[in-house]
């Protein structure tokens, strides 16, 4: 019987993950596309994706009151790694900028000042709008004690630029697009009528 990590990493690898010619948010192209959502918001992929995020922050020692991060890429995160930690993990989103309307909040869920929290994203390129996630996160009061990433794209700037965001916290990637391309051919391999993918 395959891990949680493993089931998880394969259903990216057949769902998310596409070799071509695509346009990055960041301005840049790639010869492959992870769209993690195609993942995470499938029924299967929804738990793993909730275990596999719950198991992490906790081999890591790390004991948050809630898991939040920016809408949207984080929602379907958020609510799965809430649900699978079992009522011990609230989940917060933040918005991209304040509401103009009703209380203008930018945070929205879980909101205790002072509160530890862990900040999560689906893909990280750049890392911009993780570290959207972790500013906000800090000035509306929550300690960041950690950062995860589902997939990370593995750019050396990307990188840098979280992890200086992040600090003192850490910040970690479950994959790399290396281990879903990786996992991708492999299934591509032993299944023929997929080779167009």
């Amino acid at each position: 019987m395959s891990t949680a990590r493993e089931q998880l990493l394969r259903l990216l690898a057949e769902k998310s993950f596409r070799l071509g010619e695509f346009k990055l948010s960041s301005g840049g192209t790639s010869d492959y596309y992870v769209d993690c959502r195609t993942t995470t918001l499938d029924a299967l992929g929804a738990r793993l994706t909730g275990e596999v995020f719950v198991e992490e922050i906790r081999a890591l020692g790390w004991v948050p009151q809630a898991i939040g991060g920016l809408t949207m890429g984080a929602d379907p995160i958020v609510v799965s790694a809430s649900i699978a930690a079992g009522g011990t993990l609230n989940g917060f989103l933040v918005r991209k900028m304040e509401k103009q309307h009703g209380t203008g909040q930018r945070i929205e869920g879980f909101r205790e000042k002072g509160a530890k929290v862990v900040i999560a994203d689906d893909v990280c390129t750049t890392g911009s709008s993780t570290v959207q996630a972790i500013e906000a996160a800090r000035e509306f009061g929550f300690d960041v004690i950690g950062v995860m990433c589902l997939v990370e794209r593995e750019e050396a700037k990307g990188r840098a630029s979280l992890e200086a965001a992040a600090a003192p916290a850490k910040f970690v990637s479950i994959f790399t697009a290396n281990d879903v391309r990786a996992e991708h051919l492999k299934i591509r391999n032993l299944n023929p009528e997929t080779k167009s993918l």
